[in-house]
């Protein structure tokens, strides 16, 4: 298989949805060691880099029957589900109860099979781990209560929708600080040495499975968000934090194996230093959703070395369908932009069909949504463009753009570029629902005293421009709303 492309596509998967509806298509069971072949090649014509098979895990009993008695839950899968009925409820796959592929997917066998059939393919497997909490039902509530921050009775008495009685132990449901607990999940003490022992045991079983993993929420594993949030009931705090203790191990034995983090609070820094490969951009996102074009601009200008590490989405399942969040050209204009951005490129199964419902994650199935073709098309070719390896390997440069004293439309104008040997692309986007001018400085060497043809990748439409006057006063460009140009730029 190649190496790790530097900016690559993640296309995650819901599997156990996935595979439900593969069998409703052949009308047989589908698992992942029975996938057929012309599915994984559709996959694979996509261009993905690699594909996170969200859910793979082994689900939890005991979670599925504490979702069922919960009323807010039960108001949502209703709401995504209007037909919903107790049997849609396969559990959280945020509940593991054991890192074993499930056996309703195929159990170990089929995990091994769906890898081996995404590598003949040149696409590598991400899955998940979950190092916050696990479920009630997993063994080491049994065989290691020690692992887990504890209760007593009072605090059962008190607060029983924060504290879990099992096996004759009561241990605290899992939680981020700023909401309530997680009713279904047990919180793992992330201070205590035999737990960390035990995690990197565990990652070093899923590294053998995968080329990566997606950690969720791992900000709440770092020592001082512990400490704030758990106090003297996670006991002393240990001198070195518990990524930075858990990673090397597994990077020892695999160093091209991917850590990605689920990060927010704007500690996406802190975690790239303690040995994540990628984070999350949250914050880009938010600023794609609320704030101006400006915003988004100004948040491109960080540090290379910090944007490079960064993961882009416009959607996943943790936020709405972008369909349903973005104006029919935002959304493509966002798409556009989070695509020819350096980083690591998130996209979700559902998100070229236009899918508009965000399924809670405990359904293994979801509603029938019509398909936007039109989506399909666009995303298709954008898919194909970026796919060229100045997108996936080259060298990433916001572009200046400027206005005129009485025309300041520029402002909403983003463009950036990218080079690699003789490719050179630059990326144009009017990020506001009015038309806007600009003039964009494109900053190469050698473009003076030549012809450049610019030909619009997602248009067909192509210009010819000075290369002096690009680089002088810059590229003169006029985009309506939302519209964007994805220009190869190659010498006449």
């Amino acid at each position: 298989m190649k190496s790790w492309p530097k900016h690559f596509v993640i296309y995650e998967i819901n599997t156990w949805v996935w595979l439900c509806e593969l069998s409703r298509k052949y009308r047989r069971a589908v698992n992942l060691a029975t996938v057929p072949e012309e599915e994984w090649d559709a996959l694979a014509s996509h261009g993905f880099d690699a594909v996170w098979f969200m859910g793979v895990w082994e689900r939890s009993p005991a979670g599925v029957a504490i979702a069922m008695k919960n009323k807010c839950l039960l108001e949502d899968f209703k709401r995504a589900l209007p037909d919903f009925t107790a049997e849609d409820n396969v559990g959280s796959p945020y509940c593991v109860r054991r890192y074993v592929a499930d056996k309703f997917l195929g159990g170990p066998e089929g995990l091994a099979a769906a890898r081996q059939a995404l590598a003949k393919r040149d696409i590598r497997l991400i899955l998940d781990f979950v190092p916050n909490h696990v479920a009630p039902d997993h063994p080491w509530a049994l065989e290691h209560p020690e692992y887990f921050i504890r209760g007593d009775k009072k605090d059962l008495e008190n607060e029983p929708a924060s504290f879990f009685g099992t096996g004759g132990n009561i241990f605290a449901c899992g939680r981020d600080p700023y909401f309530p607990a997680w009713p279904d999940v047990l919180q793992l003490n992330a201070f205590q040495p035999g737990l960390r022992e035990a995690v990197i045991e565990t990652l070093s079983g899923i590294a053998q499975q995968c080329d990566g993993v997606r950690c969720d929420m791992a900000m709440l594993l770092l020592n001082n968000i512990f400490e704030r949030t758990w106090g003297a009931r996670a006991g002393e705090k240990p001198v070195n934090d518990y990524w930075t203790t858990v990673i090397p191990p597994i990077k020892a034995g695999r160093s091209d194996f991917k850590f990605i983090a689920e990060v927010y609070w704007d500690l996406e820094w802190e975690l790239q230093q303690q040995g994540f490969d990628f984070c999350y951009d949250k914050k880009l996102y938010d600023r794609m959703e609320h704030a101006d074009p400006e915003s988004v601009r100004q948040h491109l200008l960080a540090d290379l070395s910090y944007q490079e590490k960064m993961v882009r989405f416009i959607e996943n399942h943790d936020e709405p369908r972008a369909a349903a969040t973005f104006s029919a050209g935002k959304g493509r204009a966002a798409a556009v932009a989070i695509l020819t951005l350096m980083g690591a490129k998130l996209l979700h199964e559902g998100q070229f069909e236009g899918r508009k419902v965000r399924l809670p994650v405990f359904l293994g199935r979801r509603p029938v949504e019509p398909v936007d073709q039109d989506l399909v098309g666009f995303y298709d070719r954008l898919l194909k463009v970026i796919h060229r390896d100045a997108f996936r390997n080259g060298t990433w440069r916001l572009c200046e753009r400027s206005g005129w004293p009485d025309n300041q439309s520029c402002q909403n104008i983003l463009a950036w570029c990218w080079v690699k040997g003789d490719e050179r692309y630059l990326v144009v986007i009017n990020f506001r629902q009015e038309a806007a001018q600009a003039r964009i400085l494109v900053p190469w060497d050698g473009l003076r005293g030549k012809a450049w043809r610019l030909s619009d990748l997602l248009s067909d439409e192509s210009y010819d421009r000075s290369g002096s006057e690009m680089l002088d006063t810059g590229l003169y460009v006029e985009l309506g709303p939302w519209k964007c140009h994805l220009f190869q730029v190659s010498a006449l």
